[in-house]
């Protein structure tokens, strides 16, 4: 008997008791609603290595998708070609002016040319090879460092929910949408919900996203239901009652100098939580990468009101600004989970920091 309360203790609570009655023998195996959380956990641990194996394989949208920034570095390779220690001074000064323009931030720039030029005098680095691939070894570390759990962490318990965030105009519906199209063909069971009650077509949009994915939708229903949180607990409420996987929660976009704004996602947060405790599972902060190092004060106000787990950057394909990346890892501590590298529905990338590295460094 003590080893059937062991088991017990690993299932979800309910108020209905398991029921034992014979079976070949032994006890009727339990009912289907009882899933095991250690299973429930096993799913979303491979959903989040299937998406990121299957983003290793779509390299050439990565590298396509940095081609402006890759342009802006390209005068590193000019610089190395034909290096020599006696101009060692000046190619760094052109290296970090390569730097700095691609929008890695003073503080990184410096950081990296002054360790290259540490192991330069030292005698460490003898070549032009040597050097840049030193330096795309400092970009990857710093990006492996702080930036370990890029994978969506969802979780061990039905339904997952991921929240968007951010300001306006950043992409969040659209990415939304991008990325419930990249669950549902790993075979989740999405249902959005349309938290979006301030921008009058953003519920439209979100329901032509669901049509799109074949998603079902949960949208504000009246004026009352108008509030976000009643929009996203109803959904929260639906997503566990009808078994679904993940529920991907839009929200209205917001300054984040807006205090009252701010607080109400702190709202949102909560209301999800009491649905389904733990949750939200991620909060996943959209921003624009056209901003460059711009992004940096809206995520840091946006991780201190509601505590960001992941970023989203939009854009970048139209940006020659793709070292904010890792201005923006390094400097918060927050992992990218994806990179928009394009308009096509495919185009939300899975962020892979190898792949990124060795996309703005051809």
């Amino acid at each position: 008997m003590a080893s059937s309360s062991a088991h017990l203790s690993f299932l979800p609570f309910s108020s209905e008791r398991l029921r034992l009655s014979p079976y070949r023998g032994g006890f009727r195996p339990p009912n289907p609603k009882f899933r095991c959380s250690a299973g429930q956990s096993g799913f979303f641990t491979r959903l989040g290595r299937l998406i990121k194996e299957k983003a290793k394989s779509d390299v050439e949208k990565v590298f396509s998708g940095f081609s402006k920034t890759r342009e802006n570095l390209a005068v590193i390779d000019e610089l190395l070609l034909f290096w020599n220690l006696a101009e060692t001074d000046r190619v760094l000064d052109e290296l970090e002016e390569a730097l700095l323009v691609s929008d890695f931030g003073p503080k990184i720039t410096v950081r990296i040319v002054e360790r290259l030029r540490d192991d330069i005098m030292s005698g460490k680095l003898k070549s032009g090879s040597e050097i840049k691939d030193a330096l795309k070894g400092s970009v990857l570390e710093m990006l492996s460092k702080k930036n370990s759990k890029t994978e969506l962490q969802l979780g061990f318990r039905k339904p997952a929910v991921v929240m968007i965030v951010g300001v306006n105009g950043g992409g969040k519906t659209t990415s939304l949408g991008k990325l419930a199209h990249r669950l549902k063909n790993e075979g989740t069971k999405v249902l959005m919900a349309a938290g979006d009650t301030f921008r009058a077509a953003a519920s439209d949009q979100l329901e032509i996203w669901a049509e799109r994915t074949g998603c079902e939708i949960v949208v504000a229903e009246g004026e009352k239901a108008k509030a976000a949180t009643v929009v996203l607990s109803k959904a929260v409420k639906r997503g566990k009652e009808e078994g679904y996987d993940v529920v991907l929660c839009d929200t209205s976009g917001r300054l984040h100098t807006n205090y009252s704004l701010m607080e109400e996602l702190i709202a949102c947060k909560k209301a999800v939580g009491k649905v389904v405790s733990g949750a939200p599972n991620e909060i996943l902060l959209v921003l624009d990468g056209n901003t460059g190092l711009n992004m940096l004060p809206q995520a840091r106000e946006f991780n201190e009101v509601v505590g960001i787990t992941g970023l989203i950057l939009t854009k970048l394909d139209g940006s020659a600004r793709g070292g904010c990346v890792v201005s923006v890892v390094e400097e918060l501590g927050i992992p990218v989970k994806f990179i928009g590298v394009g308009e096509a529905v495919e185009d939300l990338q899975p962020f892979d920091a190898e792949a990124f590295v060795n996309a703005i460094f051809s």
